[in-house]
């Protein structure tokens, strides 16, 4: 009897992928595991309504059809671009049993369905490269590593401070955890070392985010806050001088929250898989 292929289904719950990503990724994933494994594109992921792949109902049906269908073993979050929270509230209150016995993986604005989905209690949650990722510069690799987290669960594909023992944990885009206190997806991270990482924001956007996300009530019985990656920051005018190392000490020092170092996260091709929860 042949094996079942893996299936791993893509919907875009923000921006829109580009045309050349689907046969890249598709390609890449038959070299690597034959046909042990199926990528399906939902036809959402390429389509456009002015900022977005598809109206929020369109985008909110095509994470149901692909979470609540028990044919694919994981839910693969297509790329970036604003838009989660437009559609995660009405996407979750329609999630099926089914949905709890597959796999979700995804960064940056998806993160805010990875903490709603989480704090459901799904199981196999993580942050970590998405198929969109094979247009950056050396992005072939984050793609295959995403791909080794969902299919294997390989160790090698996660970030060098999960291995092994130690608290739960979680991971997110730095802006996008900051935007989630106080609303009814905020992650309960209550003993957790959680991560963050940034793209593109002043570094004194940086420094009150984190004021924000450390100040916060439920924030404040972390194990420890590792900091990741903050790429393309513009430069400010005066020099904002302090690194973003050094403002995650002062606001983890000004919270009593351990600071535990770097993580090897990021909005980059060096981006590793952190799954939430116990390691």
């Amino acid at each position: 009897m042949t094996e079942r292929a893996f299936r791993i289904g893509v919907m875009a719950p923000g921006g829109a992928l580009a045309a050349e990503v689907e046969p890249r990724v598709r390609a890449l994933a038959a070299e690597r595991y034959g046909d042990r494994v199926e990528i399906v594109f939902h036809p959402q992921c390429f389509e456009r309504c002015g900022h977005f792949a598809g109206d929020d109902a369109r985008r909110t049906e095509a994470f149901l059809e692909v979470a609540n269908d028990p044919s694919f073993d994981a839910l693969w979050f297509g790329r970036g671009g604003y838009g989660s929270n437009r559609i995660v509230e009405a996407a979750c209150a329609r999630l099926e049993p089914a949905a709890a016995e597959k796999a979700y993986l995804g960064y940056s604005d998806a993160g805010t369905f990875l903490a709603a989905l989480y704090m459901k209690g799904f199981p196999d949650v993580a942050h970590g490269p998405m198929p969109g990722d094979i247009r950056m510069a050396g992005g072939e690799a984050a793609v295959a590593r995403g791909l080794a987290w969902l299919v294997e669960r390989s160790p090698e594909a996660l970030e060098p401070s999960l291995a092994g023992g130690g608290p739960p944990a979680a991971a997110f885009n730095l802006v996008i955890l900051a935007h989630l206190i106080g609303t009814p997806q905020e992650p309960d991270l209550s003993g957790h070392v959680l991560m963050v990482e940034e793209i593109g924001e002043y570094m004194y956007r940086i420094d009150r985010d984190l004021c924000q996300v450390t100040s916060a009530p439920g924030m404040a019985r972390l194990a420890g806050l590792r900091m990741g990656r903050c790429t393309g920051v513009p430069e400010n005018d005066p020099d904002f001088v302090l690194t973003e190392e050094e403002v995650a000490r002062f606001w983890c020092e000004r919270a009593g929250i351990p600071y535990l170092g770097r993580a090897d996260i990021g909005h980059d091709a060096g981006n590793k898989v952190a799954p939430f929860g116990p390691r």
